[in-house]
């Protein structure tokens, strides 16, 4: 490996690093519910998706219960991927008149996307169209991240609460983690 390569991974891993830390600062604060001034901005969003789910934002779930939630959200959100993918042709902004979705294909993209895995067996713009890859596969990318962090801090929980039987709610958490960790990093991102 040249000199430069090393240095290249060297400066890598320090920026990773360092960054790590004020994401774990942060991340620590929004589970916590201390996300400060974003939530003076994000806030009311955030209280209208608790309204919206009822009473199921507002118990505290212990570890049956947290399965339950993803189970239930995970596979809402593959019969959603599912039926657009399906339903494209009929669907707008499909400029180029693709057809459905074979239902093999479709079933495969879905749980693809929503497991976090995004495998692919077809070609993006010549099979899926505008809207089912914005509001299908992009927002699966962005759910099933924080679908995985917020089952990482429930396992944190799990073990930092040896004594008590709940580790928080799913439906408070894929919230927070998306309103405020993912959105704000994909912001900077954005503008970087």
């Amino acid at each position: 490996m040249t000199a430069n390569g090393i240095t290249q991974i060297a400066v890598y891993f320090l920026v990773l690093t360092l960054l790590a830390l004020p994401l774990a600062a942060w991340m620590q604060r929004v589970y916590t519910g201390r996300a400060g001034w974003l939530e003076t901005v994000l806030g009311p969003l955030e209280r209208g998706i608790y309204r919206a789910l009822g009473p199921a934002a507002h118990e505290a779930q212990d570890w049956r219960a947290c399965t339950v939630s993803v189970l239930v959200f995970s596979v809402a959100g593959i019969a959603l991927v599912y039926a657009l993918q399906l339903a494209q042709a009929a669907l707008p902004l499909n400029p180029q008149g693709l057809p459905a979705v074979p239902a093999d294909l479709a079933l495969n993209t879905a749980v693809s996307f929503v497991t976090n895995t995004n495998w692919q067996n077809y070609g993006g713009e010549s099979t899926l169209s505008y809207l089912v890859q914005m509001v299908g596969l992009t927002h699966q990318n962005f759910l099933s991240a924080a679908t995985g962090i917020v089952l990482a801090v429930a396992l944190i929980r799990g073990f930092a609460r040896a004594s008590v039987r709940t580790i928080g709610n799913f439906w408070v958490d894929i919230t927070r983690c998306t309103l405020y960790v993912l959105l704000p990093i994909c912001v900077v991102y954005a503008l970087f």
